[in-house]
């Protein structure tokens, strides 16, 4: 994400120190620009697994079950930010349900460009490349 942030000639910061002081808590980055309405953007990524027993009720359900509690959960832990920064909270399932806030920033991150589609597949890469890993790393050897 940082990444695409930079690509957007955006200059940002990932894990700000001085961003929470209360509780120690930060966010993955932030824009050292204003985003939008005067203030400064901050983001969480989140990959929450589709398929865990924390999640199964959800996804069970509707689509991007685990996706949304996730979100709501980061927008909860975030919430003193709202008065200095607009949060996004960057949920993808592992099964590869975006979030809908997902969605959107890459979409105002690249202006709905041809860059937007090149954005979408480089990060639906990097999830396959993750769940192979942990695919892998489940393998016993023998």
């Amino acid at each position: 994400m940082w990444r695409a942030i930079k690509r957007a000639q955006m200059p940002a910061v990932k894990e700000p120190i001085d961003l929470m002081r209360d509780d120690n808590k930060r966010p993955d980055g932030t824009t050292l620009l204003p985003w939008a309405r005067g203030k400064p953007m901050a983001w969480d990524v989140k990959v929450p697994d589709t398929y865990a027993e924390s999640h199964i009720g959800n996804t069970a359900t509707k689509p991007g079950g685990a996706a949304q509690k996730t979100t709501q959960n980061k927008i909860d832990k975030y919430s003193k930010l709202a008065s200095t920064h607009i949060f996004y909270s960057f949920a993808i399932e592992t099964a590869g349900t975006w979030h809908e806030m997902a969605i959107e920033l890459t979409q105002e991150l690249t202006e709905d460009t041809p860059e937007t589609t090149f954005l979408f597949q480089r990060l639906s890469i990097a999830l396959q490349r993750g769940n192979a890993v942990s695919f892998h790393n489940t393998m016993v050897t023998v």
